[in-house]
């Protein structure tokens, strides 16, 4: 039988709820629902949802805002579903975590297909999970605790950072593209989305390196991407 995946829908609008509800519901899903983010943040605690669902314009915090929270607390697939659809609300919204971005009015095979999608890959992420990572000596990758240890340093990291970093350490050395890191971390529909790189490569700075302003671990190839040097972990 096919497990029943819990999903949180937080929207100010009765309309929308019972809507979402309802398609969620006869798809097979469990769903609760929530009218304003301190009450979605509150569920998403309590009921450990597989997935949530978000609106952008709530009446306590903005979604924004409540996204960056769930995400502190929570792996769980957050997709978007909103009015605000311009580029600079989705590459804002998804580098605060989201995993995808659905503009209102959506198809309900579209927003269905996204989530299925963001469902799987956080299934073929979590099977990845149990290991430690030790590109060099003085550093160490903890899937579980998504913890970076440099030397005497323990770095705390987002999942979603931590997925990025995973990534470029997995291929220490290798020039990856914009591209090839949305591809593996996001999926291949947020290909052309460079500036969504940028901003989690300025994040991991900010975190890791001694001086962000001159990088020593997370390198750019103007042009090509982006890479990570273990030689310079010492």
């Amino acid at each position: 039988m096919r497990r029943c995946f819990r999903v949180l829908v937080v929207d100010d609008h009765p309309d929308v709820l019972a809507i979402l509800k309802a398609m969620l519901v006869k798809e097979g899903f469990e769903v609760v629902v929530a009218p304003d983010a301190l009450s979605g943040i509150r569920l998403a605690y309590e009921k450990h949802p597989d997935a949530i669902l978000l609106d952008v314009m709530l009446p306590d915090l903005d979604g924004f805002e409540a996204c960056r929270r769930l995400r502190d607390m929570t792996e769980a697939p957050i997709i978007f579903v909103t009015a605000k659809g311009t580029i600079e609300d989705i590459v804002k919204g998804l580098s605060l975590g989201a995993d995808d971005y659905v503009v209102k009015p959506f198809e309900r095979t579209e927003l269905l297909s996204r989530l299925s999608a963001c469902l799987r890959r956080a299934h073929e992420q979590s099977g990845e999970g149990s290991d430690l990572i030790f590109p060099a000596t003085s550093i160490m990758l903890d899937s579980d605790r998504h913890e970076l240890l440099i030397e005497n340093r323990t770095v705390y990291l987002t999942p979603r950072e931590f997925e990025v970093l995973r990534l470029m350490v997995r291929h220490t050395g290798k020039v990856l593209s914009a591209d090839a890191i949305l591809t593996r971390v996001w999926g291949p529909e947020w290909i052309g989305e460079p500036d969504l790189i940028k901003q989690y490569i300025y994040r991991l700075r900010q975190k890791i390196e001694p001086d962000p302003a001159s990088p020593q671990y997370l390198h750019t190839v103007r042009g090509g991407g982006y890479y990570f040097d273990a030689e310079d972990l010492r």
